[in-house]
Parts: C-alpha cells; structure tokens; sequence
C-alpha cells in the first residue's frame, strides 16, 4: 500500500466543514485529554489494537493530535496526526453507522488544517489502501516507491517458525 502525499498549503476548498456537519448534530472538534480513555476503547473496539496504539501517542503530544467526530453524545469517528511519526497524517476511521455522511472528510480536513497551523507544508498519508477519500478532500497524491513505507516488518505480521518460543 503506497503512502500519499498532501500539499498543506494549497488545500482545495469545497469538502464538507466541520460547521455542515454541526448544523446535523454532528460536532468535529479536538479530543481533550480526559476522553482518552473512551477514544482509545472505542478505536481498539472496532479499528484493533494498532490503531488504539497510535491513537495513544496522539493524546501524548501537545497540542493533542486527535481529533473526533460526536453524533448526538456519541462517537462516531476520529482522525489522529504525528502519531506514527512527525508529519504523517491518520489513523482515521468512522463508525459504520455513520459512514457517508461527510464525518470522515471532516475529520481529514480538520486534522490537515492542524498540520497546516503546526508549520508542516506537507502532509504524509502513510500505507493507503483506497485514496480516493484524500484526492477528493485534500487533493493527495501517490508517493512513487513508498510501497512498503514505514509499516514494513510489523510486529505479529507473520509467524516464523524460527522465531517462537
């Protein structure tokens, strides 16, 4: 899966606000600190445990670099940045439920005008399996060669008979 690459200082306009979403009940806004108990549940429920991982480190950083959506007192979704390294953008993902609503270009966009305000020019979208979302909103384009990038030799990703113990 190639990683993609956003142009933070040329954002295409046009992709649903964060207001749109609100005038529906839905709230996209910053993660506080106390939450972090119920985002990272909520991400290892249903994105796994790699997820729930990186959207630890988010909570870590300051300012807080994840990023949630709230239908009605619920979650439905979240989007992390400088997570699994400086300047890479995600994991992201939104609840089935709520899919197709504009939730997640909501939450795409909110986070790359975060990096945009921390002083990145760029953005990395690391080890995408369908850009279409990030072409549409952010205007993302494949990195050439970054096929296996930086989620190479991930730990439990096969089993070796050598190495158990």
């Amino acid at each position: 899966m190639p990683d993609m690459l956003v142009k933070l200082y040329d954002l295409p306009h046009g992709h649903l606000h964060p207001q749109q979403l609100r005038d529906r009940g839905v709230v996209v806004r910053r993660a506080m600190p106390y939450e972090k108990g119920q985002v990272v549940a909520w991400v290892r429920a249903g994105f796994g445990d790699a997820w729930a991982g990186e959207c630890e480190v988010a909570f870590s950083n300051h300012p807080l670099s994840c990023f949630i959506a709230v239908d009605n007192g619920s979650l439905a979704g979240f989007a992390c940045h400088d997570s699994t390294c400086r300047n890479f953008f995600g994991p992201m993902g939104v609840a089935v439920p709520a899919r197709n609503k504009g939730i997640g270009s909501a939450l795409l966009a909110s986070c790359l005008r975060a990096m945009a305000a921390n002083g990145y020019a760029y953005a990395i979208i690391g080890g995408v399996a369908n850009g279409d979302i990030y072409r549409k909103v952010a205007g993302a384009v494949e990195i050439e060669g970054s096929t296996p990038g930086i989620y190479r030799d991930r730990l439990g990703a096969r089993a070796d008979a050598r190495d158990r113990t």
